[in-house]
């Protein structure tokens, strides 16, 4: 038999579709992954800007875009986020834990780290005299 033979280059032919069907497969699952980790990437950063103290040059001093409770004159001089996350735990029976308002705020508790952010900016919102932070973690709003 020729090693040319219509039999065996059928063979050769299915063989090289076999490959290139899976080469093809694995080319769109490095595409994915590639989608993937551009959106964790961009997670990451949005996670590093919130956690990041937030503050403004106003007539060349530096000021708090998130206001000390006593130097505000209503929640509205407030970023949304913060004025959201007011809204929840004052709308809450009692203390609110951190993954509570972030379960009603839509992030995923169940990822590790997803809610230090959000933790952050409720400690910020208690240092500023918004919120109370309890001794067992549980957040209250100040009148």
């Amino acid at each position: 038999m020729d090693h040319r033979s219509p039999e065996r280059l059928d063979a050769f032919a299915e063989q090289l579709t076999k490959q290139l069907q899976e080469v093809q497969v694995e080319r769109e699952e490095l595409a994915i992954a590639e989608r993937v980790l551009k959106r964790l990437a961009e997670q990451a950063q949005a996670d590093v800007e919130a956690v990041a103290p937030v503050s403004a040059k106003v007539s060349g001093r530096t000021v708090l875009l998130i206001p000390h409770h006593s130097d505000a004159a209503d929640e509205g001089a407030l970023p949304g986020d913060y004025r959201r996350i007011l809204v929840i735990v004052r709308e809450a029976d009692g203390p609110v834990q951190v993954r509570v308002v972030g379960e009603q705020r839509g992030l995923d508790a169940s990822v590790r780290g997803r809610l230090e952010p959000l933790r952050a900016k409720m400690t910020k919102s208690a240092d500023r005299g918004w919120l109370h932070k309890r001794p067992d973690g549980g957040f209250t709003a100040r009148a």
